[in-house]
């Protein structure tokens, strides 16, 4: 009955998504005001069911092995001194992956030099991590647990285990590389995508707090997570992609935790270099991120407005 119990989501970050894609220079303290507030007019958040994904846009390439696969990301959300164009990079072939590159700016990812290299007090597993709100979430390795590391301090502020979570290749995605645990941000939040024993291998899906990591709602798919090859969230609904090295690729299931209910789907998406790792949405820029065999590339989206 917890889970259950717990409040409807109110996705209040809406108006600071509104504000920002405005491109105006607002003085922090009155951007914090209105996103406590919420102001007038936020209701419209621009969201919306995706319906297109175009082709992909290269930014970089990694050059060394350890960039086979990896998850390269901007914070929606950043801290200062970082923007909403610094870019962050982790190259995640190795035992030990614990270098977590940061960029001016994704233009710097093809020179392939980092402004700063942030070594981790503790290895990440896989491909699932995400930058939110001045953190980076990652999996720590050969754990169900999830982690919250400060960009600014440095250091490690929160660690949470996810019950029952599976982990180092219980419950991948088709491509294997320990995708147990797969980190998302949206319009609303944090997310962490799953699978458990009691799910039987489907896909679980669960709201974090972004500060201590804590639970707040969870919902049960029926979408097989060894299936798909990957996922993000959009607007509180997860899509998911049906092949990793398939050029002709599509997002073939859409499950939507307003209503808790999954549909089918058939967007065409394109794996143009035969071997995708990461997957991610990024609110802000209202595009898809992703790491695909040693390139790191975006794709541009389109939402219906309902």
């Amino acid at each position: 009955p917890g889970a259950a119990a717990a409040p409807r989501w109110d996705p209040q970050t809406l108006a600071y998504q509104e504000l920002q894609s405005e491109r105006t220079e607002v003085p922090a303290s009155r951007l914090l005001e209105e996103t406590a507030l919420g102001r007038p007019g936020s209701e419209d958040s621009g969201c919306g069911e995706l319906v297109w994904v175009g082709e992909p846009v290269v930014f970089g390439r990694a050059e060394s092995i350890a960039g086979k696969y990896g998850v390269w990301m901007k914070d929606p959300e950043p801290v200062p001194p970082f923007t909403r164009d610094t870019t962050w990079r982790v190259d995640a072939v190795g035992t030990e992956v614990r270098q977590l590159l940061q960029y001016e700016a994704a233009g710097q990812l093809a020179q392939g030099y980092p402004a700063k290299v942030h070594i981790l007090p503790q290895p990440l597993e896989s491909t699932g991590a995400v930058v939110y709100r001045g953190g980076l979430f990652f999996q720590p390795r050969r754990s169900r647990a999830v982690a919250r590391y400060d960009l600014r301090g440095e250091a490690v502020t929160a660690e949470k285990e996810i019950p029952g979570a599976g982990f180092h290749g219980q419950y991948p995605y088709s491509w294997g590389g320990y995708t147990d645990i797969d980190l998302a941000v949206d319009e609303t939040g944090l997310w962490v995508v799953y699978s458990t024993e009691k799910a039987r291998g489907a896909i679980v899906l669960s709201k974090l707090d972004p500060e201590t990591l804590e639970i707040r709602r969870t919902w049960e798919t029926n979408i097989r997570k060894r299936g798909v090859a990957n996922s993000f969230v959009i607007c509180g609904t997860l899509y998911t992609v049906s092949s990793y090295s398939a050029p002709n690729a599509t997002i073939n299931f859409a499950y939507d935790t307003s209503t808790s209910s999954s549909r089918a789907l058939s967007i065409p998406f394109e794996n143009r270099f035969r071997y995708l790792s990461m997957v991610d949405y990024n609110p802000a820029e209202r595009q898809l991120f992703a790491w695909d065999s040693f390139n790191m590339v975006t794709y541009p989206i389109r939402l219906s407005h309902a």
